[in-house]
């Protein structure tokens, strides 16, 4: 239980401490390999969202798929990369980078183009029940 509320205000401290701004993130499907997930509590008061917090890692060549969430994403970029989103210029997401994609709103799609994987710490406060995130046609 003292674990949990530990999980719990840390994740609430991270989503305060980030502030609101949105940005690009690489999230995979929930049983791909380049999402690690780390903990998933029950969020506190709240018996129908879920904390999720895990590692991503796109190594060069993978993409991101254009996708929404069920609730709040927040990221952190561990490890920057150069990442192409389709018609655009290669750009540096930067180690230290931190945003919020906010529920249902598009991000993703760009692909990892330089020679260095981009790593991420993801923490979602999600509807549970449902898909982490759906892909946009």
């Amino acid at each position: 239980m003292k674990t949990s509320r530990l999980t719990l205000t840390l994740s609430g401290a991270l989503l305060f401490a980030l502030g609101l701004t949105t940005g690009l993130t690489a999230q995979t499907l929930t049983d791909s390999p380049q999402r690690a997930e780390q903990k998933r509590a029950d969020l506190s008061g709240t018996p129908n969202m879920e904390v999720i917090a895990s590692i991503v890692e796109l190594k060069p060549g993978q993409s991101s798929n254009l996708h929404v969430h069920h609730g709040v994403e927040a990221f952190h970029v561990l490890q920057g990369a150069m990442v192409q989103a389709p018609g655009k210029d290669a750009s540096m997401m930067p180690t230290g980078l931190t945003g919020l994609n906010l529920r249902d709103v598009q991000h993703g799609s760009f692909k990892v183009v330089g020679e260095m994987p981009l790593k991420l710490f993801t923490v979602h406060i999600v509807d549970k029940n449902a898909p982490l995130y759906d892909f946009v046609k």
